[in-house]
Formats: structure tokens, C-alpha cells, sequence
């Protein structure tokens, strides 16, 4: 627990709340620039409990009452938890006569070419709940056969004997004309009080029926459970005291309130990694950098995305549910498609609490299986008896010894060397040769998820800075830049608690997309969709507590070349549409084509196929703000043997011991919430934000 300042202010008072696989992670800043901290035990399965424990620790180190907390804003893993383990609703898909299989046929997508034993994921919705209508709307919105009410009931009727908790309805064409999918929607929450109804167009109404399908069938497969934790979450944080309006992280990297999340919770799939991702961002543009890699490592994976001219890539769609979360070409295929905004944010199963093992062709393995918070790896002393990165990184002398997160968890190095000795002799070597082997595996592992979001994307890494952060991240960014060339990295303030400061700066965001399929497109129509869109926006961030503060507007258009099937996002310039603002989106998807694929072709057709609209209220607090209210801690110095490529002693400081001059490593920083690992080869300094800025010596890179 660390506590920067005392106040008996009742001002503003804002938290934010990450949860983690192995930690939860809290910032309290208060109105007259407080700042408390701190890292609980994730509860799982009951993750609000962790939430309510940090909060309740928080409150009491600030010294203030609940009912002076004015915002709660909050990242969850809960939605994801639920695809990854299985346990969502009992859904059911009420779809078109003759599109009963359309999960099952998919897109046909391999993740991995030559393997013969993989096969497709499940559907999320068994064939026999499944239920076609004899129905049929045309591609230009008319229906040539219109829902019969008799039949919805019967289907009703069937659901309640099938015991269904959750319904997908998807029908043909209806994204041209949603009246049909929604009366059915209606009709099914008359029939069905208890049960959770997604109607595609309400969560993803454009082209495509496989993507729309799937997307509203994660919804709903998602939803009951979301749908109760949101809900309970918010009645124990009203029952501790705090009454102020609970806001959750979007994958898009945008808060949006609670009740609207319960509705579409497939919205935050991917809600704490995109909060770091949005610190990042922020910090990037505080400090003047253009091209930056955000790599976040935390109990359970590892996360990559990359910053571009000061904004995070979106994807168009991603999966989620595989061994590696993306959103590219040929990785596709091991998991289940959403098509909703969110960062484009690769994930491998690597992290602190990853298991070490000897794979079945005799090589030593890191992941993706995990220890998680519960039992946790085996130096935590609460029953794991499998070696873990964690213990891994005692072994090897780069974590302290004594204990984690500010004194919360105590570490016995006797039990990490224990267990990694025991698989060392397996290999016929020692615990320390295993530990940095394991290191080395796993930060291999980790270029796979920056290459996936830089060069897949034909990015040049060699040309970002990264910014590494999560509870793990700053421990393994120095090695993983070296890897993939990057000359710079830096470590933010909080690092580990780095998403939980994304929240606080953060905006409140909706976004709206509909379908526009033209190449021959009228700017004045296009502007009239536009509008229609923005005033639908406007109506949801004011309904959801938006006031009279001023909304900023971002223009998107999905496009393509006329006979393509994948899409790029292109924005339009601020102002009035007209011919110059299409040639220039036409420019740009130009330009972003040849980036991608290595070839464009300014002599082709550019079609516009959907048509998006970002409405943000922007954060008043800043990220600048948040850390200049960080104390400066305390002076530390001591030493320890570290074991690099061969056993070092190495100098271990805290953060406030770093100057502003460069030392050369080895270091070891070690902050509150997370450890720094400066290799030899690399330096350390602090800048004006007190990040920890590691650099390469040219020789050491090569």
C-alpha cells in the first residue's frame, strides 16, 4: 500500500480499478492532488470482492468516507473470463430459414496451416438451439416474407423447455431494415421476461451475416453473466457508501456507464488491456512521441498495440477465445468473432504466473497455461507446486526476495527454487540455468504479439519507442525491445498499475455505425448519414449523464477496393463533406493499403461499405496531472547477485535514487507496484515525467 498524501478534503474524488488474472490494481486522486495506491489479490471467481477490498483499503488510507468518491471507473476481465472458461449462458440464435449452420461454416480460417489435429472451436450455441424462421428480407430493406407472430411463440415455447438463459437474434438483411429484427427481439422479451435478447442490429448492423451472427451471439452468451456482476457490483459499492455514477472501460478504449455496458457487455472484451492502452496514448501525446509500442504484462498474458501518429490502431473485427487473441489475416480461426470497435490488441499467454514445463518433444515451455491469483506461483506460499515466470525471476535475483506490491505478498525463495530445481533435473542442469532459460522462452514468446501488431501490419517496430508496463512488463521490456530492435523503452510512473490510470484519464465515449454501400458516393448524403448518426450519439452520452459538455466527433469510414472482402478504416477531415474530403479518404486508404500488403492501386475503385461515428467527451484530468502529483518516494540503494549471462552483483534502487543522468546497467528499480530489470548493455535515466527511460548502446543491440 503506498499513500502519497493525507487530505480531509470532500471533493472529487476519483478511483480506478483494474482487475488483473493475479492482482487488482486501485488509484485514488483526490482535489488537491492526493494520490493512493495500491494491489490486492484478484477474488476469482467472486472478482468484486477483490474490487470492494482495494476500495475499502484505499478510502481508509486516504483517510476520507465513501460518499466523497464522485466516480468509479472500472476495467474488468469478466466478460472475457466467461468465453476463455466456458461458463456463459445457455444460448440459443433465432435466425433466417436456411442460415441455421452459419456459425459452424464461418470463414473457413486456419490459424495454424500444417496442423492436422486442430480443429474449429465449438459454437457457442448448440445446433439444437438453434431456430430458424420462415422469413425473408431482401438486401435493399424490403421484406418479401414478414415474421409470423405464431411462430416466434412456438419458438418461445421451445426455448423455455430447453432451459435457455440468452438469445441471438440475427436475420437475414436486417441490417438494410432493423424494424423486423427488433419487433422479434421484443416479442421474445414479452414471452421470455427472464431471459437476456440481443438483436444483432442493436449491437453490429452492418454487412456481412457470419460477423453480425457471431458478434451478437457473444453478446449473448456474455450477457447474463456481465449483466449480474455489473449490477452486484454497483449494489455493494451503494451498500459500502459510494452512490456516484460507476463507469466501465470499452475495448475501444472509452468509459461508458454500467447500465449501458449490461446491455451490450460485448463491448468490454477486451476492457483492462484497452485501458492501458489508453495511458499510454495519453502519456505518448503529453510527451511529443509519434510511433509508440505499448507492451503490457501482467499476471496471466502479455499484450501488444501499437500507437500511430499519437492513436491506437482499431481493428475491425478480432476473436477472442484462442491461444493468441488478434486481429490479422492468417492467425484467424481459433477463436470467436467480434465485430465491434476496439484497439487492435495482440495477447499471448504469457505472464508472471505462467507455468513452466517440459513440452512433449523434451523443450523447455512457458505458458499458456497459468497459476493465476489462486493458488499463484509457488513462492507466494499458497499452494502452488508448479514453477512459474514469477518464480523463475526470484530464482534469477530480479524480484526482491522478502515480498511483492509494497509488502501485500510475501515471496519464500526457498519454494521457487524448490520447484524449478525439480524440473531443472529433468534437463540435467541447475534451478538458475532452467529460471533464465524459462526468462528467454518467454520473451520470444512476446515478439510474436509486437510483430503480430507492427510488422504483420507493416510496421517497422525499429521505428516506436515501447512503453512497458503491467506488473510484469518493465521486468521483460528492455530484453524484448533489444529482440525486435526497438532502441528506447520507457516505464512510466505505476507502472503496474498503469491500466488502472488509464481509466482515470480516460473519455466517456459511444460510437455508431451503419451501412453505406456506394462507390459513387454524394457528399451531401453522406453528411445526412453522418448527422443522423452524431444526434443519435448525442442522445446516448447525454441520457447516460453527459450534461452540456462538449462532445468531440471523429469520422470513419470502412472501405475497400470494389471485389475485395476485408476492409480498412480511413478517417475523414474535420468540416463540411464535400468532393475534396472523399478524395482524400480515398487518398488515405490508398496509402494505408500499400502500408498493409505492400502494393495499393490508385487506378481502382475505392467502396465505401460502412459509415462510423466516435462521440467523446474528453477527461479533464490529464495524465500529466496524475503523475505531477506523484511524491517523489523514498531514496533506496542496496545490491544483490542477479544472474544475466553470467551472476552479476547488482546495484537495486528505488525509482527516487534514479537521476537524471544515465547509469549504465545492470540495474534493478523496484517500485511499489512493479520491478524494472535494466540489463547490462542498457542504461537508466529519469525524465521530467519521472519515467524510467532504458537505452541501448548501438553495440549492445546487435
Amino acid at each position: 500500500m503506498t499513500k502519497e498524501s493525507k487530505s480531509e478534503s470532500y471533493g472529487e474524488w476519483l478511483v480506478g480499478v483494474d482487475i488483473g488474472g493475479t492482482f487488482t490494481d486501485i488509484i485514488l486522486i483526490g482535489p488537491s492532488g492526493e494520490v493512493v495506491t495500491d494491489k490486492v489479490l484478484s477474488s476469482p471467481p467472486d472478482f468484486a470482492t477483490a474490487v470492494l477490498t482495494a476500495v475499502d483499503r484505499v478510502v481508509s488510507d486516504a483517510r476520507i468516507d465513501a460518499p466523497a468518491i464522485s466516480r468509479v471507473l472500472h476495467g474488468t476481465t469478466v466478460a472475457t473470463n466467461a468465453i476463455l472458461e466456458m461458463t456463459g449462458a445457455t444460448t440459443a440464435l433465432v435466425t433466417t430459414k436456411g442460415f441455421r449452420d452459419v456459425l459452424e461454416l464461418g470463414r473457413l480460417r486456419r490459424p495454424t496451416l500444417y496442423d492436422l489435429g486442430w480443429s474449429k472451436p465449438a459454437p457457442l450455441v448448440r445446433r439444437r438451439h438453434r431456430y430458424e424462421l420462415d422469413h425473408r428480407l431482401l438486401a435493399d430493406g424490403s421484406v418479401e416474407k414478414p415474421v409470423h407472430h405464431d411462430e416466434v411463440v412456438q419458438i418461445a415455447d421451445a426455448m423455455r423447455a430447453e432451459g435457455v438463459g440468452a438469445v441471438a437474434i440475427c436475420l437475414l438483411n436486417s441490417y438494410a431494415s432493423p424494424e423486423e429484427e427488433r419487433r422479434v427481439a421484443e416479442q421474445l422479451r414479452v414471452l421470455l421476461p427472464d431471459v437476456f435478447v440481443t438483436a444483432s442490429v442493436d449491437i453490429s448492423p452492418a454487412l456481412q451475416e457470419y460477423e453480425r451472427t457471431s458478434t451478437a451471439v457473444v453478446n449473448a452468451y456474455v450477457g447474463p453473466i456481465v449483466e449480474r456482476y455489473v449490477f452486484d457490483l454497483g449494489k455493494r459499492l451503494s451498500e459500502y457508501g459510494i452512490s456516484s455514477p460507476f463507469l466501465i472501460m470499452q475495448s475501444s478504449g472509452g468509459l461508458l456507464p454500467a447500465a449501458a455496458v449490461a446491455t451490450a457487455p460485448v463491448q468490454i472484451i477486451e476492457s483492462g488491456p484497452a485501458a492501458g492502452v489508453t495511458a499510454v496514448q495519453k502519456l505518448a501525446n503529453a510527451m511529443g512521441l509519434t510511433n509508440v509500442v505499448a507492451f503490457d504484462m501482467g499476471g496471466t498474458t502479455a499484450k501488444a498495440s501499437l500507437i500511430e501518429n499519437g492513436v491506437p490502431f482499431v481493428a475491425i473485427d478480432y476473436e477472442v477465445g484462442g491461444g493468441m487473441s488478434a486481429s490479422r489475416g492468417l492467425s484467424k480461426g481459433d477463436g470467436y468473432l467480434v465485430r465491434v470497435p476496439s484497439i487492435d490488441i495482440a495477447e499471448v499467454g504469457s505472464g508472471g504466473g505462467s507455468i513452466i514445463n517440459r513440452d512433449l518433444a523434451g523443450s523447455l515451455h512457458v505458458g499458456p497455461e497459468s497459476a493465476s491469483a489462486r493458488p499463484g506461483p509457488a513462492c507466494y506460499a499458497q499452494g502452488g507446486d508448479r514453477p512459474t515466470l514469477t518464480d523463475a525471476n526470484v530464482v534469477l535475483g530480479y524480484l526482491n526476495p522478502i515480498s511483492l506490491a509494497g509488502g501485500n505478498v510475501k515471496v519464500e525463495p526457498s519454494l521457487a527454487e524448490q520447484v524449478l530445481t525439480t524440473l531443472a533435473q529433468e534437463f540435467g542442469v541447475d534451478a538458475g540455468t532452467i529460471a533464465r532459460g524459462a526468462y528467454e522462452v518467454a520473451v520470444s514468446n512476446m515478439t510474436k504479439a509486437v510483430k503480430s501488431v507492427t510488422s504483420e501490419r507493416g510496421r517497422d517496430p525499429r521505428e516506436s519507442t515501447m512503453v512497458a508496463f503491467g506488473g510484469a512488463g518493465p521486468l521483460y521490456g528492455a530484453y524484448l525491445a533489444k529482440e525486435l530492435g526497438i532502441t528506447t523503452v520507457i516505464v512510466p510512473p505505476f507502472p503496474g498499475l498503469f491500466s488502472s490510470l488509464g481509466l482515470l484519464v480516460a473519455d466517456v465515449e459511444r460510437q455508431k455505425v451503419a451501412p453505406f454501400r456506394d462507390a459513387h458516393v454524394d457528399p451531401a448524403a453522406l453528411g445526412a448519414a453522418y448527422d443522423e448518426l452524431a444526434q443519435s450519439v448525442t442522445d446516448d452520452l447525454r441520457a447516460q449523464g453527459g450534461g452540456d459538455e462538449a462532445i468531440v466527433f471523429d469520422r470513419l469510414l470502412d472501405a475497400r477496393y470494389r471485389g475485395q472482402r476485408f476492409e480498412l478504416r480511413v478517417t475523414l477531415p474535420d468540416g463540411q463533406l464535400n468532393e475534396g474530403s472523399l478524395a482524400f479518404a480515398r487518398q488515405e486508404f490508398h496509402a494505408e493499403h500499400q502500408k498493409t500488403y505492400g502494393r495499393s492501386g490508385p487506378d481502382e475503385l475505392v467502396e465505401f461499405v460502412n459509415l462510423r461515428l466516435r462521440g467523446r467527451i474528453v477527461n479533464r484530468v490529464t495524465v500529466e496531472s496524475v503523475l505531477a502529483r506523484r511524491a517523489a518516494g523514498e531514496v533506496v540503494r542496496s545490491s544483490r547477485s542477479c544472474r544475466f549471462d553470467e551472476v552479476l552483483e547488482t546495484p537495486v534502487l528505488s525509482r527516487a535514487a534514479l537521476g537524471t543522468k544515465p547509469v549504465a546497467g545492470p540495474l534493478v528499480i523496484e517500485d511499489m507496484d512493479a520491478t524494472t530489470l535494466v540489463p547490462p548493455g542498457a542504461n537508466a535515466r529519469l525524465d521530467e515525467f519521472a519515467n524510467i527511460v532504458i537505452a541501448w548502446s548501438e553495440g549492445s543491440r546487435s
